[in-house]
């Protein structure tokens, strides 16, 4: 790699790296009163795909320990925010499901972060947000192609 290159790529995860962090300080002031921004992550992920997952699927997908995810189920599963049952196929897994309580939870952060999230897309433009859209797309998918 040139030295451009070597600059141009640190000046590109510099950038993905502090753009995510204010956007996950962001975040986390707008969520309702005691939500943390993993909690959201994992009911938003259970309501969008509509079926349970195994807490290794959850920890796979998040790029997590199961030792973390179990810790964020069970903090979701006493707020009552999800179903944990035992795999009646296999009684040493559990499945895990978004309960109606974390549905309500999931959409109301969403409607909380609504506004700091079109005020940011409105103040960019939305042709510049599209025409960025798919270089994040393939970095993601690159570093996960990696994993």
């Amino acid at each position: 790699m040139t030295d451009e290159g070597q600059h141009l790529a640190v000046a590109l995860f510099s950038e993905v790296l502090t753009a995510e962090q204010l956007l996950r300080h962001r975040l986390g002031r707008s969520l309702p009163k005691g939500m943390e921004l993993s909690h959201f992550s994992v009911l938003n992920h259970l309501a969008v795909i509509a079926d349970e997952r195994t807490p290794a699927q959850l920890a796979a997908t998040f790029h997590v320990t199961r030792g973390a995810m179990t810790n964020t189920l069970g903090k979701l599963e006493w707020a009552g925010y999800v179903h944990i049952r035992p795999d009646w196929d296999d009684a040493r897994r559990k499945m895990v499901a978004i309960s109606p309580a974390g549905r309500r939870a999931r959409d109301q952060a969403i409607a909380d972060i609504t506004p700091m999230i079109r005020q940011i897309v409105g103040d960019l433009g939305a042709e510049k947000v599209r025409s960025v859209l798919p270089v994040l797309r393939e970095l993601r998918v690159r570093l996960e192609t990696d994993d």
